[in-house]
């Protein structure tokens, strides 16, 4: 028995061949038409599930119509590549076709496709044609399509019941069209649809609820649209939605309020976007995310505190190639369990905290490579023993700074340097140098640093008012990431804007200047002298000093003035919080140049000057009073030999006492340190003698005097 029923296997399978063999013979004889290629292939449905169809190729042949003798039991037509703008009856008689690829031919009109009639078609390929519109009911005869990609061409304009009748869609490919809205109603047709491809289309923006319809959608694509925005209300009724991408849009920001709407998203897509920096809340209640991509991101510079927060199920970040990004917190995560890669190379990061990756569990691999790595304390872990993180490409990992590691692989400069504390060091992307802002603008200047320990934030504005995160003002406000807002700016709030990122090793600063209309201030010039009056035998000059200019500490050191003319010479050294000075003892109508120059405790120094002319000597005489003239000269000759011996004896002892000043002033010129203006000395003054002069000088010392540095200083 058992051998019977071998002997009928084999006869079955033998049957089956000869009945394949047979119908490939009479596919590749009368019923193929000629030049196509008539056969059995695999295919697929749109399940995924494998099958063998009854295929005829005519792909790429420049056909104008589609050929007349095509077999009855045809399931599969290919015609891709070809001139065919219009049919007839050719398709009618394929009661059996399962796919029909039209894609890349000149049809500009479904109605012109002829598809009626074709009751068992799953898959329509038109992409690639001329169609302009889709109206209503033109496709309303495929009640088993499955999937439509119509996507490249030219429609502008889809009817509110153009797919009625698909009920059954699982698939639909609308992008690269020239859509500019997206109707909701168009959806009422197709509650099955599960993929929803319609980037790459011209729409003025999302709507609220434009998906509503689409319970059962799995994957949407909603790519290349230049979307500025994602309403709040814009995802409402996704609750199926695994997978959605904004990959290519022009998103300033993370869409959170319209992501809170689709709970079980497991793949974000927001790559190429130019969202500014990732915050807290912006992924806020995505318990189901495993993936997120975060590259190519032109104006991506930060990831701040707990910006990734609650993720139970996140396994995979990317954040590469973003070309500013210089900066992620160190508490970044907060409750990401699951993650185990995490993608950070080819940015501008100069470091990664430990505290970062010590606040991820389960993580296996992490990719830093091709990023400007400072060499100092806020790296040290990578060298750890404690770690069993697998690092990617370890070899294109190299220090950038400080400048003695430049080039040196991390892992060999740590080796070597194992100190525990280091300087901060501004992340130079996170703000502009310069901002063009229009009056009533808010503006919020993003300063981020990194250090061991962490380093405190605050700005100094162009008046040298200190904000710090407990400053109250309607005018400014700081967050406690480093975050300055300016709110309602006007023209005078033009100017040089100072961060200051400080810790006990020391501090580092960064200046954004900021024009309202154009318009920069003279305020803001870092250093101003100017004068305020002029005599014949004096000069009273004035100032302003800028102080939130090149110092990390914003204390100025030192100032010196000095009035130069071809025949002297005089400086002298003064505080900056002094803001005038009156210079004795000039000659009238003669031209002066004045300079002031500050310096502070790195030694760079600013400088201004200004050229004054002293005026004209005033006569005490009047020529039409000769009698009163002669009497006083009369009275001055008789006094004349007692102020001259007066004269003498004052010369003598301010002789004696200069000496002993000038040589005191020398000593204290060569020690000039950098100290706060609290304890600058008060004017101390310097007159520029010959080599002969010095000489006389004695050896004398004496310690400068204090002086009221409230009143106006006179030079001699």
């Amino acid at each position: 028995m058992a051998k019977v029923r071998v002997v009928l296997t084999v006869c079955q399978v033998v049957l089956e061949l000869l009945m394949n063999s047979l119908t490939e013979s009479s596919i590749q004889s009368n019923e193929c038409p000629q030049l196509c290629v008539c056969e059995i292939r695999p295919w697929f449905t749109p399940q995924s599930t494998y099958r063998e169809a009854t295929t005829v190729d005519c792909n790429d042949l420049r056909l104008t119509k589609i050929p007349s003798n095509l077999s009855s039991d045809t399931q599969v037509l290919l015609l891709q590549s070809n001139n065919i703008a219009k049919t007839t009856d050719e398709l009618q008689q394929l009661f059996n076709l399962t796919e029909l690829d039209f894609s890349q031919n000149n049809f500009t009109s479904i109605r012109d496709v002829g598809l009626s009639n074709l009751t068992q078609l799953t898959t329509l390929h038109l992409e690639e044609n001329q169609i302009t519109e889709m109206t209503d009911y033109c496709l309303q005869d495929l009640c088993n399509l499955q999937e439509l990609y119509i996507n490249h061409n030219q429609i502008s304009s889809i009817s509110a019941n153009a797919f009625s009748g698909l009920k059954n869609l699982l698939r639909l490919h609308l992008n690269s069209n020239k859509l500019k809205v997206i109707d909701s109603r168009w959806f009422d047709s197709t509650p099955n649809l599960e993929i929803l491809m319609i980037g790459e289309n011209p729409v003025i923006g999302i709507l609220d609820m434009n998906f509503k319809p689409l319970s059962n959608l799995r994957s949407l694509v909603l790519a290349g649209m230049y979307l500025t925005d994602i309403p709040g209300n814009a995802l409402v009724g996704l609750d199926s939605l695994e997978s959605l991408s904004f990959y290519d849009n022009k998103l300033v920001k993370v869409p959170q309020l319209a992501l809170e709407k689709v709970p079980n998203l497991k793949f974000l897509d927001l790559n190429k976007n130019p969202i500014h920096k990732i915050q807290e809340g912006d992924f806020k209640n995505m318990l189901r995310l495993k993936e997120l991509g975060i590259n190519n991101m032109g104006e991506l510079v930060s990831v701040d505190r707990y910006a990734l927060d609650n993720l139970p199920e996140l396994t995979k970040l990317e954040a590469t190639n973003n070309p500013k990004l210089s900066y992620i917190h160190r508490l970044a995560f907060r409750n990401v369990p699951a993650l185990e890669s995490l993608m950070l190379n080819n940015n501008a990061l100069n470091a990664v905290y430990q505290k970062t990756v010590e606040s991820l569990p389960n993580l296996r691999e992490i990719s830093i490579h091709s990023n400007p790595l400072r060499c100092d304390c806020v790296i040290h872990w990578i060298n750890s023993n404690k770690t069993n993180i697998r690092f990617m490409e370890p070899l294109s990992m190299f220090c950038a700074m400080p400048p003695e590691y430049r080039g040196q692989q991390v892992k060999e400069v740590l080796i070597q340097d194992s100190n525990e504390q280091c300087l901060p060091m501004i992340s130079h992307e996170t703000f502009p140098n310069h901002l063009n802002l229009d009056i009533g603008m808010t503006v919020f200047l993003d300063c981020r640093a990194m250090a061991e320990p962490e380093p405190e934030i605050y700005w100094v504005t162009p008046l040298g008012n200190k904000v710090t995160v407990e400053s109250l003002s309607d005018k400014y406000k700081l967050s406690s990431e480093g975050t300055l807002e300016i709110s309602n700016i006007q023209v005078e709030d033009s100017g040089r804007y100072t961060c200051v990122a400080q810790n006990i090793e020391g501090a580092d600063t960064r200046v954004a200047t900021i024009r309202v209309n154009g318009t920069l201030l003279d305020g803001t010039q870092v250093l101003k002298i100017y004068v305020k009056q002029a005599e014949s035998h004096s000069i009273l000059v004035s100032w302003k000093v800028n102080s939130n200019v090149m110092t990390s500490n914003l204390k100025w050191s030192s100032a010196t003035m000095k009035i130069d003319n071809p025949h002297i010479t005089y400086t002298a050294r003064v505080p900056v919080d002094v803001h005038e000075y009156n210079l004795t003892h000039l000659q009238p109508s003669t031209d002066y140049e004045v300079c002031l120059t500050v310096s502070n405790i790195h030694q760079q120094t600013q400088r201004s000057c200004v050229n004054v002319t002293t005026k004209n000597a005033a006569f005490a005489l009047d020529i039409s009073d000769q009698e009163t003239s002669t009497a006083l000269a009369a009275v001055m000759g008789s006094m004349f030999a007692v102020i001259s011996l007066a004269s003498v004896s004052v010369y003598i002892a301010k002789r004696f006492k200069r000496k002993n000043y000038h040589h005191s002033l020398k000593k204290y010129m060569q020690k000039t340190s950098s100290i706060p203006l609290n304890e600058l000395y008060p004017p101390l003054i310097n007159l520029w003698e010959g080599d002969s002069e010095k000489d006389k000088d004695g050896s004398a010392e004496t310690k400068p005097t204090q002086v009221d540095t409230s009143r106006s200083y006179y030079m001699w």
